[in-house]
């Protein structure tokens, strides 16, 4: 059984704590006889402060490993479990390890949290409350490491929802720290499975076991396809463009698409291309989407992709298997996905769409310049230390550091298993760590970076330099495939490291080729040009024109 780390808040101890008295008395008592010890104060002084979060074994037969929650809220409007986020309700968490029912774990002032960082910070009040447990699996992956994770359960590892996952009822309590208190709660509720959207006639839905994947994790690991057909598909026998979109994890049909919208306005008329739009659902352990690429911790997702899901999309339904005729878009996460599909694949891909991708060279991560800062929570000013802004309005308003979204991480799980942002990016992009989790780019409690990392995440994943290195061979196949839209006020200041990248590409010889990127005036994430979507897929389909090879027909579309 790994030993599981759990954040604790480090001496000197909060004021007015009884162990901090001790520290402060020590030295005007010293030899002048008999003292209270830092226990002895604390049975006297310190109230008790704590939760204590337990299951019954007819939800669940035991032993858990894993993580016990409780969320803090101030409304009931919906339970306090579905109102954690990035700047949602308080919660706080501490791992548990063979925990039995009945069994109590833990949380306490010492449990880190988030946006409050311990139970101390709670300001007196009535508030609602609810424990959760999040249960973890082990894993005995292929390359020897045993590991446990959340398995994800086709929720899209959001263990708020995820079924098998336990919960309390929802409490009305007073809590007041300086007073203290001691709450207990039963998590005697199961999340049910989630339901899976019936097809319809014009959206079909498949899911199937990886073997890659599997062999990898030890456990079954499942790939699927949410497939959105064109207008007439079901009376013809012609053969249509793809677009293959990035993204998170969703089971909603592909371009939102539904009745009443301009899309299906669109994609009903004579006159618009007939298409195949193609979202994937591909969760993993550690987050709600794989990043698409072969990963050390991760697993082999690229090659799952292109062996395995890719094929069997174009098996099941009637799409021209000709790089001309697969096209790629994506925002945001599926922005970085699109960009390295088209680019790890020169070949396979006929062009891209890149929607304010992650960011496409690590000079800046979320305002982190992984090469250059040492630290990833401030940056040095002279005598100054400046905390980096992880997320902001377009007015410059700061939402969040980088420090406050790590330990919102960090409060959701260790070990990079809080299902997060800055967590996937290390699964993803860093060397895997002695421990079978990965090494971290940077301590998330100090923010100090590991520059033997940061050199991992270079010559691996960072697409800028993976352009520079190839050029000589991949400009050639990239020539008129490139096409990245971003605000020039991206929530993430993702348009930092694309302003690195035209930079560069407007230097490329042999061949010149300086891509298309466009930047909308004060647009935040996730801005996708100065078009509709039904105008961005004619502009697909008039690529493809322009690029299929001479004497091919086109069925597919009437213009």
């Amino acid at each position: 059984m790994p030993q599981f780390e759990t954040p604790r808040r480090a001496w000197p101890p909060r004021r007015g704590s009884a162990a901090g008295l001790f520290a402060l008395i020590l030295p005007l008592t010293a030899g002048a006889g008999p003292l209270l010890t830092p226990a002895s104060l604390e049975a006297q002084q310190e109230p008790v402060t704590r939760f204590r979060v337990s299951y019954p074994a007819t939800v669940h037969e035991g032993p858990i490993t894993g993580r016990v929650f409780v969320m803090i809220s101030r409304t009931a409007e919906r339970e306090p479990r579905l109102q954690i986020g990035r700047n949602g309700t308080p919660f706080f968490g501490r791992d548990v390890e063979v925990l039995e029912p009945g069994r109590e774990g833990i949380i306490d002032e010492t449990d880190l949290g988030s946006p409050l960082e311990s139970l101390s910070d709670l300001p007196p009040g009535e508030y609602y409350i609810q424990g959760m447990v999040n249960i973890y699996s082990e894993f005995r992956r292929g390359d020897g490491h045993v590991v446990w994770m959340h398995d994800d359960r086709w929720e899209g590892q959001a263990f708020q929802r995820s079924p098998g996952n336990l919960y309390s009822d929802v409490q009305k309590v007073r809590l007041d720290p300086g007073e203290g208190f001691d709450v207990a709660l039963e998590a005697d509720h199961v999340i049910p499975p989630i339901e899976i959207p019936e097809d319809t006639r014009w959206v079909k839905r498949f899911r199937f076991q990886s073997p890659m994947l599997s062999e990898f994790w030890g456990r079954p690991i499942y790939l699927g396809a949410t497939v959105l057909l064109p207008r007439g598909y079901e009376s013809s026998t012609i053969s249509y463009p793809v677009l293959y979109r990035q993204g998170h994890f969703s089971l909603r049909p592909p371009l939102g698409f539904r009745e009443g919208t301009e899309l299906y306005e669109a994609w009903m008329q004579d006159d618009f291309p007939r298409m195949i739009v193609v979202t994937f659902q591909h969760p993993t352990p550690y987050f709600d989407d794989s990043y698409a690429v072969n990963s050390v911790n991760v697993g082999p997702y690229g090659d799952a992709f292109m062996e395995e899901l890719i094929p069997r999309v174009e098996e099941r339904f009637r799409i021209i298997r000709e790089p001309w005729a697969r096209w790629l878009d994506g925002g945001s996460t599926g922005g970085w996905e699109s960009l390295a599909l088209q680019v790890f694949h020169p070949d396979f891909f006929g062009g891209v769409w890149s929607y304010c991708p992650d960011p496409v060279t690590f000079t800046n991560v979320e305002g982190i310049n992984i090469y250059e800062d040492g630290n990833a929570f401030f940056k040095v000013r002279g005598w100054r230390k400046v905390p980096i802004v992880n997320s902001r309005d377009t007015d410059g308003t700061m939402r969040m550091t980088s420090r406050q979204r790590n330990y919102y991480e960090l409060a959701k799980g260790t070990r990079g298993r809080s299902g997060e942002q800055l967590d996937i990016w290390s699964a993803v992009y860093g060397p895997l760590g002695e421990d079978g989790y990965f090494k971290p780019l940077f301590d998330k409690r100090t923010g100090e970076i590991d520059p033997s990392v940061a050199e991992y995440w270079r010559e691996n994943y960072d697409l800028l330099e993976y352009m520079k290195r190839n050029w000589s061979w991949l400009g050639p196949k990239l020539v008129d495939k490139i096409h990245i839209y971003i605000g020039d006020m991206d929530t993430y200041r993702l348009e930092q490291p694309v302003y690195d990248l035209e930079a560069w590409m407007k230097t490329t010889t042999d061949p010149h080729y300086p891509g298309f990127f466009m930047y909308g005036d004060r647009k935040p994430h996730c801005w996708i040009g100065p078009v509709t979507m039904p105008e961005r897929l004619k502009e697909m389909a008039m690529h493809g024109l322009r690029h299929m090879p001479e004497g091919t027909t086109t069925p597919w579309w009437n213009y």
